[in-house]
């Protein structure tokens, strides 16, 4: 079984004017349209039974517009093997109603993105919604670290989160990108080991540049295979969890680029599904 804990989709309507403005920032290429039916069938030419759906919030105001629409196709989105996260934003106001309400329709949890929505994690804004998230049972994934598109400043650094963990103590927190992309000394020296798990997103092999774009420069600080092997082994493979960032990655080359490196069966049984079924309560 393989379940990618990372994932993104958009409406079908807007889905390649989001990922062509996306792609025109971050001066990468895109491997499926963006829509549903593009993961679907990304997911059927990886072999990947589960796909994490995180739709990201960009203003407060379509918190409750994309909930319920994702709550509204929670159970067909399933039966098609995509588990759907819910969204919040710092700004919106009502958190601990949109939390509760989330939690009793069977959302397992909820993705932020301090980059995006231009707050520093550990923000009390951003404290007082993991909080709550946590006391519900919520998984919390956030992006870590640089975000490839805006490199003025890092809206979640280990020292940051660190910052959370000492006053919040999230149960079920999980950091994309292997725990702050871009900054992998600073993760190996001071994250590793500490009680979060950390998603694969978007952290090993070479970032692959928008052919359009292949002239203009382009942040590329992916680990090595070498690199990635250590911190894992590091922080705990019991902690690790396989994610692509689908599109932004090839499902089918992702897997193939965890699966030849040197760990054990057990190791790659373990990132590959067994800690997200855990974390996840999924049966």
């Amino acid at each position: 079984m393989i379940i990618d804990f990372h994932t993104h989709t958009f409406p079908a309507a807007i889905s390649e004017k989001v990922l062509a403005k996306l792609s025109r920032l971050s001066h990468t290429q895109y491997f499926t349209d963006g829509s549903v039916n593009g993961l679907l069938a990304s997911m059927k030419e990886a072999s990947v039974d589960y796909s994490v759906n995180l739709p990201v919030m960009t203003s407060a105001e379509q918190v409750e517009k994309v909930n319920r629409s994702l709550i509204a196709d929670k159970e067909t989105l399933a039966k098609q093997g995509i588990i759907t996260f819910g969204g919040m934003h710092p700004e919106y106001n009502d958190y601990k109603k949109e939390l509760q309400h989330l939690k009793e329709s069977g959302i397992p949890g909820i993705k932020i993105h301090p980059a995006y929505q231009n707050t520093d994690i550990d923000d009390i804004k951003f404290l007082r919604i993991i909080d709550c998230a946590s006391e519900l049972g919520l998984v919390v994934l956030t992006h870590a670290g640089i975000d490839i598109g805006i490199y003025n400043h890092n809206y979640a650094s280990v020292k940051q989160i660190l910052s959370v963990l000492d006053q919040v103590h999230p149960e079920k927190f999980v950091l994309a990108h292997m725990g702050n992309w871009g900054c992998w000394e600073d993760v190996e020296r001071d994250l590793a080991g500490a009680p979060v798990w950390l998603d694969t997103a978007f952290s090993i092999g070479a970032v692959t540049p928008d052919k359009a774009k292949s002239g203009e420069p382009y942040l590329s600080s992916n680990l090595s295979k070498e690199d990635f092997v250590r911190i894992v082994r590091k922080h705990g493979a019991d902690k690790i969890l396989f994610a692509t960032d689908s599109p932004w990655e090839a499902q089918k080359d992702y897997v193939q680029r965890i699966d030849t490196l040197p760990f054990t069966e057990a190791e790659k049984e373990t990132i590959f599904y067994k800690n997200a079924k855990e974390l996840l309560s999924f049966d």
